[in-house]
């Protein structure tokens, strides 16, 4: 039987849960709604059928507890993943995981390691209500002791979850839920790329758009629609927020001398900051233009019948390619 199958992201992490679930005993999921129902968006739907209630194991509404419930389960030797239903759901955890979960490895100077896995559904453009589709992405990776990494792909959400999972650091995956549906082709036998690298999914020399998880699409779709006006656009799949990888961001941006960022999360604050500050440091004499952001904006996220107002597209990622061809060196 082959090992590669196409299916959407969502089943593709059910595939890695279900696969780390048979490969190690002490692996756990652990959240609101998992088992019977299969999570709101059915990615652990059958799971608990087969694994048993456990192992998967439903929680009462409450985040601080999935979490801190979860840090002592990994104290005592387990790998717990647990899901935080939606994106603006987290926050009552907040404090559970940044001043305990990232903390704790440091604070017993490396004795004691949490493997906790976080999946946490995050972004917009499903058409929700307040709380539902929120990117605070920059919040955890301000958080030294986090690993924070976006899947944009089927074939990388599988191989994320599973690279997650055995990570003896706590990983906070960002599943972008408005790709669920995504379909794409997952080899369960050979791994990608390992999921805290960046990789250039698109070979280009005239200008750069780097970003992440729910973009990744539609920067891919800028590319194609930039050889109308005969420019060739590299495209950089950043996918892991934390640790970053500037090196092969900066070593692209070097190369075509003119770099996007783009993200759901407003600009003011985001990551596509830390990410032209260091592109700046390491190949500003080769760039042509300043390094130049694409985001939302910095407001409450708001409703899903303005979202297209609020959400990055082609066009203004292509808006953003059009200005950084506009500046001339020392003009």
């Amino acid at each position: 039987m082959s090992a590669i199958k196409e299916m959407p992201m969502a089943k593709a992490i059910t595939a890695a849960l279900r696969d780390e679930l048979a490969a190690d005993q002490r692996t756990l999921l652990i959240g609101e709604d998992i088992g019977a129902l299969g999570g709101v968006f059915r990615v652990t739907d059958g799971l608990q059928a087969e694994f048993g209630t456990h192992r998967v194991i439903d929680s009462p509404l409450a985040e601080s507890g999935i979490i801190g419930t979860s840090i002592g389960m990994a104290m005592r030797g387990y790998r717990p993943v647990a899901e935080i239903q939606f994106d603006g759901f987290v926050f009552p955890a907040f404090n559970q995981i940044t001043s305990q979960l990232a903390k704790m490895h440091s604070r017993t100077d490396g004795k004691v390691k949490v493997p906790v896995t976080i999946r946490l559904p995050y972004g917009g453009h499903v058409g929700s209500v307040e709380h539902h589709s929120e990117s605070p992405e920059a919040l955890f990776a301000h958080t030294a002791g986090l690993r924070v990494v976006a899947p944009s792909s089927p074939q990388d959400a599988y191989w994320m979850t599973r690279q997650a999972i055995v990570s003896d650091d706590p990983v906070i995956i960002l599943e972008p839920k408005r790709r669920y549906w995504l379909k794409g082709k997952v080899d369960t036998e050979n791994p990608a790329p390992d999921a805290f690298r960046a990789q250039v999914l698109r070979e280009g020399t005239d200008a750069t758009i780097a970003t992440y998880g729910p973009l990744v699409p539609v920067a891919l779709a800028a590319a194609e629609a930039a050889r109308a006006d005969q420019r060739s656009i590299e495209v950089v799949d950043i996918r892991s927020i934390s640790p970053l990888d500037d090196e092969t961001i900066a070593r692209s941006a070097a190369k075509t001398q003119r770099l996007v960022v783009a993200h759901e999360a407003p600009t003011f604050g985001g990551m596509g900051g830390e990410i032209a500050a260091r592109v700046a440091e390491r190949a500003h004499h080769r760039l042509l233009a300043p390094v130049l952001r694409v985001g939302g904006f910095h407001m409450p996220y708001p409703p899903a019948s303005q979202e297209h107002r609020y959400l990055p597209d082609i066009d203004r990622m292509l808006e953003a390619v059009d200005r950084s061809f506009s500046y001339q060196r020392g003009v």
